[in-house]
């Protein structure tokens, strides 16, 4: 997605192009084929969900067509994992993948023995330990319990985010939030949650005895087998660092 003076502007395929992606469906199963997709265009061209839809679905508010909303049928499906992870930016990692990414991120820190070698931020500490209270938050209600916000801690997104890039967060889900009486109002927001709590500990450092480096070469190996006309370091830049 490019922005062309105030307009966004969506690269996308053709109607009946036979690479198109038409479903939710079809996106997981892209997704699985692959290991690992950016949501939106980046810097390796075809690299990504947008450029395998067709650009007037997008943000129609048809779960069934439209890509925006996919991220809340995959999320909430538990068959991948979905979060910023790659440059900041929303992407899909596959179940087969994401622990190979946990163990090269996370480089064998949980987060507490990462906050213990402060190698943690007060502010991403401030934020995990809410998740030992309960498995699951809302942004809105996790930055205001977290204490950021009017008075209080700053840069509450680019928090998360952080997280999210080092694999101890992911989304969950998209909810509205309830007023006062129990009813849904505004937009759907995260939810975010750890990957441990949606697939459990065991699993999500499966990969944590491998060398962050190998597997580093691994994903470069899968990406560079995808899109052989990708420079190594264009694919480094994008999925790695």
């Amino acid at each position: 997605m490019e922005k062309t003076e105030d307009t966004w502007v969506l690269r996308g395929l053709n109607a009946d192009d036979p690479l198109r992606i038409k479903t939710a469906g079809e996106a997981l199963d892209l997704i699985n084929e692959w290991g690992f997709l950016p949501y939106f265009r980046g810097s390796v061209p075809g690299f990504s969900l947008e450029e395998r839809t067709l650009a007037e679905d997008w943000w129609t508010g048809d779960p069934q067509r439209d890509p925006w909303e996919w991220r809340r049928v995959i999320a909430d499906s538990r068959k991948a994992a979905y979060g910023k992870f790659f440059q900041n930016k929303s992407a899909f990692i596959s179940l087969e993948w994401f622990p190979a990414f946990a163990a090269m991120r996370r480089n064998g820190f949980s987060f507490d023995d990462r906050w213990e070698d402060g190698k943690a931020s007060y502010r991403e500490k401030r934020i995990m330990d809410l998740f030992a209270e309960r498995n699951e938050w809302l942004a809105p209600q996790l930055k205001q319990r977290a204490g950021f916000g009017a008075g209080g801690e700053k840069n509450f997104a680019g928090t998360v985010t952080g997280l999210e890039m080092k694999t101890y967060l992911t989304v969950k889900d998209f909810r509205q939030r309830l007023n006062s009486k129990g009813f849904p109002f505004g937009w759907h927001v995260s939810v975010y949650a750890t990957p441990e709590s949606l697939w459990g500990e065991e699993f999500i450092t499966s990969a944590c005895d491998e060398d962050p480096e190998e597997i580093k070469e691994k994903i470069l190996s899968k990406a560079q087998s995808l899109f052989p006309d990708a420079s190594r370091k264009e694919l480094e830049i994008l999925l790695i660092r």
